[in-house]
């Protein structure tokens, strides 16, 4: 195993799936994920979604770069985080809300239990 991964699709075989029917609220988004590392409960890689919007619940730490694409984030309190490439953000354990798609996205993230 080398010591140094570069952060590109390629680093990983692509997973697709859809998100639980019940949580969709609009559209009909599909994720792609290319998770490039996976240890000790951490998880790290490139996600992709098309346009849709879905309820998220979090019990992890995430730290997120918007690559491409608009979405918004809105919390449960109905606060609205608008996001595009180049915003970075953290979700803590604890938040709801919602995650809308307006032009297909794409996250590098690294997740932590």
């Amino acid at each position: 195993m080398n010591d140094f991964l570069r952060l590109t699709p390629e680093a990983a075989e692509a997973e697709v799936e859809r998100p639980a029917a019940e949580k969709v609220l609009a559209g009909d988004p599909v994720f792609t994920t290319w998770n490039a590392e996976e240890r000790d409960g951490l998880y790290c890689g490139i996600w992709q979604s098309t346009p849709g919007k879905w309820r998220i619940s979090y019990d992890e730490w995430e730290y997120c770069r918007i690559l491409e694409g608009r979405s918004v984030i809105t919390s449960d309190d109905g606060t609205a985080y608008p996001l595009a490439a180049g915003d970075s953000f953290i979700l803590r354990p604890g938040f709801s809300g919602t995650w809308e798609v307006i032009e297909t996205t794409r996250k590098d993230y690294v997740i932590r239990l």
